[in-house]
């Protein structure tokens, strides 16, 4: 184990009291230039590495970090993201952190535009955001550059411009995966559906989005006969999402497996138990207790799991040690594509 080097020893090696060495080490004034580099140039030899996080509780600094995330309603996936921000805040209270979230609706790009502008007006230490189109995101990313504030995506990334961090699933390889699923599931069908959800044409998730271009890859590459049809639901109008529904597969009577690339799976999984369409295999992801509900008592034959908690906990703590430890945080963070059934809900660990 190296020997423990402490302040007094650099403090003597460099001629100088203690007192100008913690000024130097914590970046504080008072100090001449040469005193300065005389410190710094020991601290160098001796490979003297601070105690950030004794550092970080002495400062008595605040921090304040911003979130950006789509809205939602109590239960669903947002949900568990928020509890896991809120869970982080909570771990690394002793370094007075405190969090503001906002919220954009993700079927309108002018509201995520809105509420980005508004938070470039605040003194934030960092940004969590989950990004809308690139074309949307950039502005204000770009500002965030100039302003010197780290961010982290969650959810979704945009590999063109890089963050600090990203925390979620690799949407594309989840799709194709998925595509390997539902193909084994149905025994290699001739007919599949997509359910979608849309509000005036937009699906209001890059993630959602990527999940479909991995699966329609996976298609092109094993199934090319395969024909994949398409249904796109309401964002806002359950009534007429059953409508269609009960029109789809009286039109379509021998498509018997389908996917659904959003988290509200429940709502095709429903409508299959309340018609008893006991034999169409139904894939979704997340894990909303009504996803899980319709797991359970059939309606739906798999969900893809993806830890939002554990999504909110890490980008915050990748926060505080970037800009309280000084540590260096992992670009990319991939969560597991997780692969749950009825037979092994029960044992699995949502967090």
């Amino acid at each position: 184990m190296a020997e423990r080097i402490r302040i007094k020893d650099i403090a003597k090696r460099a001629n100088v009291s203690v007192g100008t060495v913690d000024r130097v080490i914590h970046g504080r004034s008072g100090v001449s230039k040469k005193s300065r580099e005389r410190v710094e140039e020991i601290l160098k030899e001796m490979d003297y590495q601070p105690n950030m996080y004794a550092s970080a509780l002495a400062s008595n600094k605040s921090y304040l970090f911003a979130c950006l995330l789509p809205k939602h309603e109590e239960g669903e996936y947002w949900t568990e993201v928020q509890r896991g921000i809120y869970e982080a805040m909570t771990a690394f209270s002793d370094f007075n952190i405190h969090i503001e979230i906002a919220h954009y609706d993700p079927f309108n790009y002018a509201s995520f535009v809105h509420e980005s502008q508004s938070l470039l007006g605040k003194e934030l230490d960092g940004v969590l955001l989950a990004p809308t189109l690139p074309s949307y995101t950039k502005p204000f990313t770009d500002k965030l550059k100039e302003q010197a504030t780290p961010y982290i995506y969650i959810d979704s990334n945009i590999a063109e411009e890089p963050a600090l961090a990203f925390y979620g699933q690799n949407s594309v390889q989840s799709g194709y995966f998925a595509a390997s699923i539902l193909m084994m599931l149905g025994n290699a069908p001739h007919e599949i559906v997509i359910f979608r959800k849309k509000y005036e044409g937009v699906i209001g998730s890059n993630q959602q989005e990527r999940r479909e271009v991995g699966f329609k890859r996976y298609m092109q590459a094993h199934y090319p006969q395969c024909k994949i049809l398409e249904l796109d639901l309401q964002v806002k109008n359950e009534t007429d999402d059953m409508l269609m529904l009960n029109k789809f597969f009286q039109e379509h009577p021998n498509v018997k497996n389908g996917i659904t690339f959003n988290s509200k799976a429940y709502i095709v999984g429903e409508f299959l138990q309340r018609e008893k369409l006991d034999d169409f295999n139904l894939i979704g992801y997340d894990l909303l207790q009504r996803n899980v509900a319709c797991l359970k008592e059939g309606g739906i034959k798999f969900l893809i799991a993806q830890h939002p908690r554990l999504q909110g906990y890490n980008a915050i703590q990748s926060l505080c040690e970037h800009l309280i430890l000084k540590k260096a945080v992992n670009p990319i963070n991939y969560m597991p594509i997780d692969l749950l059934t009825k037979e092994n809900i029960s044992y699995y660990n949502i967090r």
